[in-house]
Formats: structure tokens, sequence, C-alpha cells
């Protein structure tokens, strides 16, 4: 019988080949970075190289098969999975001929002939797809319509990056639902395409592969599969998923009212719902989820890790001495000087991002506040500290944005990604959020989500319970400090009142946004 199972995930900022055992111990992983190059006659934009990333991706498999030494008849089944929103074209003969990363911004303008065609087009296609335009693919086809008329007219298929690999290893190409939602060209309720839409918009309504949902086992590795990774013609390959939908399998979320805080260089607030309406205010995204009959609703926070990397790498030198002399890590050293900073951090606060408004979507210019020139309490770690109760407030206040859509909000937080290995961060999250806060042992946990989704497909799992019964363990749970709260409730109705002044200020041209959405 075979003893594994593998998943290749593509993220934004590298590829990776992870190899899992049926308990979810993960037994070999090979990485490899990549970078998404503009193209210098288009601002902002990121394109994707599918030939070059390709041969990374494969590289990965061979070389997880080679470093673990596990025979590649003992592979089960191989899933995929990926950064959502980047997307490729196809011509008639299956050939990639125009790709984009999800950080691609190339397309300001078209997002402003959709305003101007139809100012009620964006809220009526939110209404039935969960998307608006600042993320999804509408604005990007048309883009490619509009500059490269040549490459539009030979596309045949649209796909996302998860359904690319499994082409490459199987020659089938679908398009699942938890990331094809995410183009806003897919109706919620039917989990298909929303031709309709496409058309309004001006494009072509016959680009729209099959749809194939997340789990299904799908197509088997080719022959040229075999030969590009290593793997064994034959091996079964089973339909993946977006990266926040998988996660959250891989966290053990996969019930309605479940909730999972993803806490990278974003966070993603994602709570199920078994239900997939939209919210009438058109301000937080909806997503398929990764199973039938489950839908997410997903609250971003911008940059959170970002933030994290800036005030390391630009107030913490000598915390980074140390980390290298001792072996040890710089966020380690500055949780340690953090922890002993009071909550409320003296009633200095920082503005980032800003509650998620999909539909008019922008974040005020980075802002410290309220700090006295005392330096015993207003120090670094003050600082620091102090983006960390912000990033926690933002939780607090998406949690608070999807109850008001969907009348829910979970009894507790699963919490992972790389800010889920702070235990400061996890008890602050707990005491703004008033909610008990766990922590798995796998902390990036978008693999195996795939892993469990393809072990499920072949039948390895008496389904996804049994899945994440064996396979998600948990490392802590905090709870929340009723001793601390009323601070966090007093800074929290601070912050409120606080951001839209900000804001203001960038209305005024007075200040610089963070980040402004295409087409505002």
């Amino acid at each position: 019988m075979a003893k594994y199972l593998m998943a290749v995930d593509a993220g934004t900022g590298s590829v990776r080949a992870v190899v899992f055992s049926l308990d979810g111990e993960q037994v070999g992983c090979v990485q490899r970075e990549w970078s998404h190059r503009e193209d210098p006659r288009w601002p902002g934009s990121m394109d994707f190289d599918w030939v070059h990333n390709w041969e990374l991706a494969r590289g990965c498999v061979r070389g997880v098969l080679g470093e673990s030494g596990i025979d590649p008849r003992d592979i089960a089944a191989v899933s995929t999975t990926c950064m959502r929103e980047g997307i490729l074209l196809y011509d008639k003969d299956g050939n990639e001929i125009w790709a984009c990363a999800n950080v691609d911004a190339r397309s300001d303008a078209q997002v402003g002939q959709l305003k101007e065609l139809d100012p009620a087009l964006e809220k009526e296609a939110y209404l039935k797809s969960g998307q608006t335009y600042a993320l999804g693919a509408l604005p990007r086809i048309l883009w490619v319509r509009d500059n490269l008329p040549e490459v539009y007219e030979k596309a045949a298929a649209v796909g996302m990056f998860n359904d690319w690999l499994i082409y490459k290893l199987t020659g089938k190409l679908a398009v699942e639902p938890s990331n094809g939602s995410t183009t806003g060209i897919m109706d919620l309720q039917s989990r298909d395409w929303l031709p309709e839409i496409a058309a309004k918009c001006g494009l072509r309504a016959d680009i729209f592969p099959p749809v194939v949902e997340c789990g299904t086992n799908f197509a088997v590795v080719s022959a040229q599969g075999a030969a590009d990774t290593g793997l064994l013609e034959g091996t079964p390959v089973v339909v993946g998923g977006g990266d926040c939908q998988l996660g959250a399998i891989g966290v053990g979320a996969y019930r309605a009212n479940q909730a999972a805080v993803f806490g990278g260089s974003f966070w993603q607030y994602e709570f199920n719902t078994d239900f997939g309406k939209t919210d009438p205010g058109c301000r937080v995204r909806v997503n398929c989820a990764a199973l039938p009959g489950l839908w997410q609703y997903e609250a971003l926070a911008f940059k959170p890790g970002l933030v994290m990397r800036w005030f390391r790498d630009g107030f913490c030198q000598a915390e980074a001495e140390e980390a290298r002399r001792t072996g040890r890590d710089t966020y380690d050293l500055m949780n340690e000087k953090a922890k002993d900073i009071p909550a409320g951090c003296y009633g200095m606060q920082c503005c980032f991002s800003d509650t998620m408004n999909f539909i008019d979507w922008k974040h005020a210019s980075p802002t410290f506040t309220n700090f006295l020139l005392e330096p015993e309490k207003f120090n670094k770690y003050t600082f620091y500290r102090a983006i960390l109760e912000n990033t926690a407030l933002l939780v607090r206040s998406h949690i608070e944005l999807v109850k008001e859509s969907t009348g829910h909000e979970p009894d507790e937080l699963i919490f992972a990604g790389g800010a889920a290995k702070s235990p400061l961060w996890s008890q602050i999250v707990a005491d703004v959020t008033g909610k008990p806060v766990k922590v798995p042992v796998v902390k990036e946990a978008t693999a195996l989500g795939a892993a469990i989704l393809a072990g499920v497909g072949v039948g390895l799992y008496d389904g996804v319970e049994d899945a994440v019964a064996r396979t998600v363990k948990w490392d802590r749970q905090f709870q929340p400090d009723p001793s601390v709260m009323p601070v966090y409730d007093e800074l929290y109705g601070n912050w409120q009142k606080l951001y839209p002044a900000q804001l203001a200020l960038c209305g005024q041209g007075i200040t610089r946004n963070m980040w402004i959405a295409p087409g505002l």
C-alpha cells in the first residue's frame, strides 16, 4: 500500500513540493524561490514565466523524491495548490500564451473603463460572484484585449496556477471553484462560470474550461509528466484548491462557523458558512471553499508581515546581530522585550491596514500616534508591540464585519502562518478578540490541506473529518486574559475613530495612501 501524499504548492514567492505521511507528518520538502518580472513596457505588470517556473516546479518534485529517498511507487496521490488570482491563457492547442501573477497591477485603466461602461456592474457582479474589480480577472483579461489583441484572439481557455500544475502533470485542464471563484467570473451558488458577466464587460464568453470540484480524483500523471518530475506514470492526481481554502482544511477548519486566521505578509480571516450569499454593502470577499456545500467569507488585512519585516530591518539591527551571534530569531528577541510593555502601549497606536471594504478599498498613510517623548516608556519595543496590537485590532474588526454579513461569529480562532510562531502575538490576538486561539503544530498548512484532499480523493481516509482527525495536531492554546480586555476595548474604540481621520488626510492629498485599489 502506498504510504505518502504529495502536495505541489505554487506561492507568490516560491514553489515547493511537500511529502506527508498518512498521519500528517512532513517527511520531505524542496522549495525554490521564483520572481515575477515587470515588463518595462507596462508599469505595474507582473508576468508569470511558465517555462522557467515549470522547470522550478518539476525540479522540486524530483528533488523531494531524491532527498527523501521515497520510491515514487509509494506516492498514493498528488494534489496542487497555489496563490490565488494569478491567471493563464491557453490557445486552442493547449499552449500557454499569457500569464500574470497575483500581484499584477497593470489594469488600472481597464477598471476605469468598466466603471464608465456601467457604474452598477461591479456591484451586480459582486452580488453573484463575491468579487469586485480590485483582485479579479475581468480587468486583467480586458487589458490583454486592449494591449495584446493577437494574444486575446488566440485565447481558448483561462485557468489558475493550481490547475496549470495539474495540466502539466496530466495533460488535462479544468478549473476548480475555490480558486476559480476569485476571478469574479463564477457564480457562488452554482460554483460554475458566469459567462454573462464576461459578456457585459465586453469580453468573450467562450474561454471557460470545465469546472471540476476540489477533491475530485481527476486524472493520472501522464508519460510526459512522469518524465518531467520522476513521479510514476499513472499516479492519481486529485484536484486541489486555492491557498487559503486549503489552508483552512490543513488547520482543521472544515465545518460551517469555524474560522481561521492566516498570518503572513498579508493576514486573512477566513470564516466558513454553509451558504454562499454575499454582503449587501459589498465590503467583504466571499469565495467558494474547497469542499462542496461550503463557502468562505474572507477579510484581508494588508501587509502586517511586511510591516514587521520593515520594522525589524529598519530599527532592530542590534537584535539582528545578536540573533546571528546566538542562532536565535530576531523576532523572538523582540518578543521577549515587547511582552514587558503593558497592554495598550501606554495609549500609543499605529495605523496601517484598514478594515476591509472590498468595493471601495483604500488604506491610509502608515502612522504611529499618541506617544510621548519618554524613552523609558516609548522605545522601539513599544512601537513593535503597537504593530502586534494593531493587527489584532484588525482581526477583531473583521470578525465583526463578517458577523454583520452572516449573523455568525466563531467560538474560537485557529491561528496559523508565520505570525502564529509568536506566542506573544497569539496571546494578543486572544486578548483583543476575546476568543480562545488554537495554534496547530503545522503552521504552514496549505500544503497539508492539499495532501488531505489528495488522500480523501483516492479513498485513503473516510472523508475529511477522518483525515483531519489523523493529520491535524495542536501545539498550544491561548485563553483571553480578562484583566487586559478593557484596555483593548478602549484601544479598539479609539482606533475606529482614528483610522477614518487618517483616510480623510489621504483624501485631501495631504498624506499618501499605503495602498489603493485600481480605478479609485
